[in-house]
């Protein structure tokens, strides 16, 4: 039988308690960490959202170039640099540029892809947005574009391994309908790509969100919340049923807002719209 010295006993011991001082630790740190975050991609840069009361907000990629901001080291690290001074994290990165340079049509596409998916990780990001509307729109009249819809399967689908192995999730947002979407992704086949819905959105194109998102269900990977040019809680889209089905869903995660400012103060409007959508959801700042 095995007989253990002292020596070994001893370094063994300390590794234990070494493991479990750091099980201790991320269990604290997650007990920390609220099952609805909110951010915004509109308020503006960290200092602004601090000053409303975020917990973190979305970055943009960047303007069509053979090398995205997001993937440049400086901006890296001034994002960083925000981040450890205010104590705001990233949400995701938006990739609006494919609605005026699709990822459908356009050969740069996969390359920036790639470079999203490293700047996003580099910065903690959980999300990226990948857009798909204007030129990038993939509906046509009621339907779906299918040969654009055919390229966009395949990016996507090469993209995905990589951006699973740095733990981000390529978020497709859309006008297209949540069974159409659901068939995307299943020809795609990877947990690395879902979902970025829009409740606004989506309802302003004639769907039900709240049947959509039991859809879909874990599918998505973020949400957009807005109300065109009012408050959240005054505008024409009510809130109420499509957050039932987010917490029907077991949904925990980021609720980004994009909302407008009716007041022309973007801080206090938008911290007026994140404490609704905490008390909408029943957490805390």
């Amino acid at each position: 039988m095995y007989q253990m010295n002292r020596r070994t006993f001893m370094a063994t011991a300390a590794l234990g308690a070494t493991a479990c001082a750091l099980s201790r630790a991320a269990a604290a740190e997650g007990a920390k960490t609220p099952a609805i975050r909110v951010g915004s991609c509109s308020v503006g840069g960290f200092d602004r959202a601090k000053l409303a009361g975020l917990d973190g907000i979305e970055l943009r990629a960047g303007d069509p170039a053979d090398r995205l901001q997001i993937a440049d080291p400086a901006t890296i690290a001034k994002h960083k640099a925000d981040m450890q001074a205010s104590g705001l994290v990233v949400s995701s990165v938006m990739m609006s540029l494919f609605n005026s340079n699709p990822l459908a049509s356009d050969p740069r596409g996969p390359a920036w892809l790639d470079q999203c998916i490293d700047g996003a990780a580099a910065v903690g990001a959980q999300v990226i947005l990948v857009a798909f509307f204007g030129k990038g729109s993939l509906k046509d009249g009621q339907g779906l574009k299918k040969a654009d819809a055919d390229v966009v399967v395949q990016r996507l689908k090469d993209a995905a391994p990589k951006a699973k192995e740095k733990g981000v999730i390529l978020g497709i947002e859309n006008t297209i309908s949540a069974q159409d979407n659901l068939a995307i992704l299943d020809r795609i086949g990877s947990d690395a790509v879902k979902i970025y819905y829009d409740i606004f959105n989506l309802t302003g194109q004639g769907y039900d969100a709240p049947a959509e998102i039991r859809l879909l269900k874990d599918r998505i990977a973020i949400f957009h919340f807005k109300n065109g040019g009012d408050y959240l809680e005054t505008g024409k889209v009510k809130f109420e049923p499509s957050v039932a089905a987010i917490k029907e869903i077991g949904y925990k995660g980021w609720i980004v807002l994009e909302t407008s400012n009716p007041s022309k103060d973007a801080v206090a409007d938008t911290r007026r719209n994140a404490d609704y959508v905490r008390k909408l959801f029943g957490v805390t700042a």
